[in-house]
């Protein structure tokens, strides 16, 4: 019996040493790969020197591009019975080339988070600082919004943007499978972790091509660092991070306890090693992965209500969530100085993940939402109607602006 074939259309390879998202869609790929579904992966960039080996999983890849034919005999050749897309980019660009050459095939998007919900916080940093939602969609909003309504269901990585599909913009919950980060938490509990005495130090992490890490660094540096530095005098803070910017290797002074280190090679190991996580982070969506890793490294740590949203609640937080530079900077202190107190929080990070987290809770769902999408698939799309009204205007806008943007590159 032939097994089913399942193409994911992504802008970038992953990479899970770099991104929370390449890690992300390296545990969709094995769960996918768990029910024996043929994989293909093909990418809109090349691979670079920190992209995953996907070949280890046992997926064959493709460099595809935007805007060009070849695509079209690339997908009649595959006959893929499924595609994902990473991200609704990818859908605006190839979703129309797919349902005219496979029009049977199940489309999922994959939104990772909400792009125009994180762009609307990070608008709102710089004004009142309210996260409320816009009351008018932008253009960002509107384009994802569609995305959403043109594939069969999406992956939705947090139940709070579940919430805000259904309950502010009228989203059926049947389009939408809850996804989040997964983990054999068995595993990761039955790892020791450094102790208490044997950690030191505070440790922030994450890649510097993502605007709320960036901000986030420099929110730390500025407001609330020299704070925790004049109490705790021998403390230090390091800073982890890919595509590590200038403008964050300046702040490198081992004199006021401030220690750049770059890209972690292991991020695990490296947290494990810190005392407090911080994670101060004034914008975002979806699940924050430094959080999610540093549970997972035993770490405690101290975030905002944008960094906790979707994992826990304040109250139930692995350390604690304060908004407010003074209150932050105190309650780091305190984490930090108070050793059974530290103990009950990095117990609490175990819980969550053990409760929340754990990949035997999703890995059964996820495979028969996909199989009874593959025998209800006609069904399915008869109650979309939004979608397949979408779907025709997309279709023939979007279809005849990429067949002259790719007679232009022809002709150049």
């Amino acid at each position: 019996m032939k097994l089913k074939q399942i193409l994911i259309i992504s802008m970038q390879y992953p990479e899970p040493k770099s991104t929370a998202a390449g890690s992300r869609m390296l545990q969709i790929i094995s769960l996918l790969k768990s029910y024996r579904y043929e994989v293909h992966f093909a990418s809109t960039q090349p691979k670079s020197e920190y992209s995953v080996d996907l070949s280890s999983y046992g997926l064959d890849t493709s460099l595809i591009k935007i805007n060009d034919g070849y695509f079209d005999t690339f997908i009649k050749r595959l006959k893929p019975d499924a595609v994902i897309f990473d991200r609704f980019m990818t859908e605006e660009q190839f979703g129309w080339r797919i349902d005219e050459h496979c029009p049977k095939a199940l489309k999922i998007l994959d939104t990772e988070d909400l792009h125009f919900l994180r762009e609307w916080r990070e608008r709102q940093v710089n004004s009142d600082g309210h996260i409320n939602l816009p009351k008018r969609l932008n253009d960002i909003a509107l384009r994802e919004l569609a995305a959403i309504y043109r594939c069969d269901w999406t992956l939705m990585i947090s139940k709070v943007e579940i919430e805000i599909l259904t309950k502010t913009y009228g989203i059926s919950k049947h389009v939408l499978f809850y996804l989040p980060f997964v983990y054999k938490t068995k595993d990761l509990l039955d790892d020791k972790t450094p102790p208490y005495e044997e950690r030191s130090h505070f440790v922030s992490i994450g890649n510097f091509k993502h605007k709320p890490n960036l901000d986030m660094v420099k929110h730390t540096y500025k407001n609330i660092w020299p704070k925790i530095r004049q109490r705790l005098p021998k403390a230090e803070w390091h800073i982890y991070g890919a595509y590590c910017p200038e403008s964050v290797k300046q702040f490198h002074n081992s004199k006021k306890g401030v220690i750049v280190r770059g890209r972690a090679d292991e991020v695990l190991s490296a947290l494990e090693n810190y005392r407090i996580m911080l994670a101060p982070l004034r914008f975002g969506a979806g699940l924050k992965g430094k959080c999610m890793d540093s549970m997972r490294a035993g770490t405690p740590s101290m975030t905002t209500k944008i960094g906790a949203e979707g994992i826990a609640s304040p109250q139930n937080w692995p350390g604690f969530v304060e908004d407010q530079p003074e209150n932050f900077t105190q309650k780091s202190i305190e984490l930090y100085a108070n050793e059974d107190l530290w103990k009950e929080k990095q117990q609490k990070g175990f819980d969550i993940l053990h409760k929340e987290f754990d990949i035997k809770s999703f890995k059964d769902d996820f495979k028969t939402k996909i199989t009874g999408s593959f025998q209800d698939l006609e069904s399915y799309r008869h109650r979309n109607i939004v979608g397949q009204l979408l779907k025709h205007h997309h279709q023939r806008s979007t279809k005849f602006m990429s067949l002259w943007i790719e007679a232009k590159n022809t002709l150049t």
